[in-house]
């Protein structure tokens, strides 16, 4: 099931990748240095997936590498926050269940004490929206893959300068590689029955 969720990202993410410029046939080695080729791996492709690419296929898979990152960081934190016992306040619905009520993780959408399959088609039904309307370069302005500024959200990037803008999105490029290993370790590290996904916040039954 786990698998399945994970497919489920990679497909959306894909589906909404931004349309591809006109291209040209670029060599291997235009890649060599851009951001993300860094130490200690320096430019790592070893499923071949820039063989004979061109700049379009290139900035549609830093796109969707960015949003995976993206995702990752958000259900990594995810975890971190509802492990430790934090929840939102309330009930989850009309008959008054709260929040807290339910499992942690994975095991809130899938299992037998997973929240009701309305809620989760809610879930499924906002992220679609956000995909389709939201998250994406919508004026066409974007300085780069990934830029959802779209003329609002700037938080003072015109203000910095060229090598900090590629430091902040080499950081964030980073970030979110490292939460794609940390979610999916969770995600299996969940399934080792009798062992503490995060041990640090609770003791795991």
């Amino acid at each position: 099931m786990k698998l399945a969720v994970l497919a489920s990202l990679l497909a959306s993410a894909a589906a909404f990748a931004p349309s591809p410029r006109l291209a040209t046939k670029t060599s291997l080695s235009a890649f060599e240095n851009e951001l993300g080729a860094q130490e200690p791996l320096g430019f790592y492709d070893p499923l071949g997936l820039l063989d004979d690419a061109d700049e379009a296929r290139f900035n549609r898979l830093r796109y969707v590498e960015l949003k995976h990152g993206r995702i990752s960081q958000l259900a990594f934190l995810g975890q971190i926050v509802t492990r430790a016992g934090i929840h939102l306040p309330g009930n989850i619905d009309l008959a008054g269940d709260s929040f807290d009520s339910y499992p942690d993780g994975a095991a809130a959408l899938f299992g037998p004490d997973a929240i009701p399959a309305e809620g989760l088609g809610q879930i499924i039904l906002f992220i679609g929206l956000l995909e389709l309307f939201v998250m994406k370069d919508v004026t066409g302005e974007g300085e780069f893959p990934g830029d959802f500024r779209n003329g609002a959200l700037d938080f003072g990037w015109d203000t910095f300068g060229e090598k900090t803008k590629l430091q902040k999105r080499a950081i964030e490029l980073n970030n979110g590689r490292a939460a794609m290993m940390g979610i999916l370790g969770l995600m299996m590290h969940e399934q080792i029955e009798g062992n503490p996904v995060i041990g640090l916040f609770l003791d795991y039954n």
